[in-house]
């Protein structure tokens, strides 16, 4: 019975660290997708401003009637490009990476230079594990099931243990009656 318990358990760890990974992944995939959607938004904003620039060029018109025009699509490139980095920092978090602030090359977290360019990588600070309300209340009640699981163990053993007590009891019970 104890072997099936630490099987359970095992495939148990097992089945939560596969749907973490996963998770983690289908994330970084979002993640990804919205980088692309938001590249190919400053792509279109680069094409407007140059049709814009080209238009006033191949119509003799003053190019510096265009520039407020322009401005408004490059604050719009400045506010999408503040967004792909955001996301970026999160899906290397969730792939525990980092990147090199020289080249911009993605590497491991643990790694002291880049690979790429031989910068030196500050080193991330250990963080300090602080458990949350519900890791406690979780610990909490893991205890009480493996408290249950306890006492209905000693609680069979018991029983079984009984019957046994029982037929011997019994069975000097009929001795005394052959007796008398």
């Amino acid at each position: 019975m104890e072997f099936f318990d630490k099987l359970g358990k095992k495939a148990s760890e097992a089945y939560k660290v596969t749907a973490d990974k996963t998770g983690k992944i289908a994330k970084d995939t979002k993640i990804k997708l919205k980088i692309s959607d938001l590249k190919s938004k400053i792509n279109n904003l680069y094409n407007e401003i140059g049709k814009n620039v080209y238009e006033k060029h191949t119509s003799n018109e003053e190019v510096a009637g265009v520039e407020k025009e322009i401005e408004e699509k490059c604050l719009k490139i400045d506010e999408i490009s503040s967004k792909i980095e955001s996301l970026l920092k999160e899906s290397l978090k969730l792939r525990d990476k980092k990147q090199c602030p020289s080249c911009y090359t993605e590497m491991e977290k643990n790694v002291k230079f880049c690979p790429n360019c031989g910068e030196k990588q500050e080193m991330p600070e250990e963080p300090i594990v602080v458990e949350d309300e519900e890791s406690k209340e979780k610990d909490v009640i893991e205890a009480e099931i493996i408290e249950e699981n306890n006492q209905e163990n000693i609680q069979e053993k018991d029983e079984k243990t009984e019957p046994e007590v029982e037929v011997v009891e019994k069975e000097e019970e009929s001795k005394e009656d052959e007796v008398n």
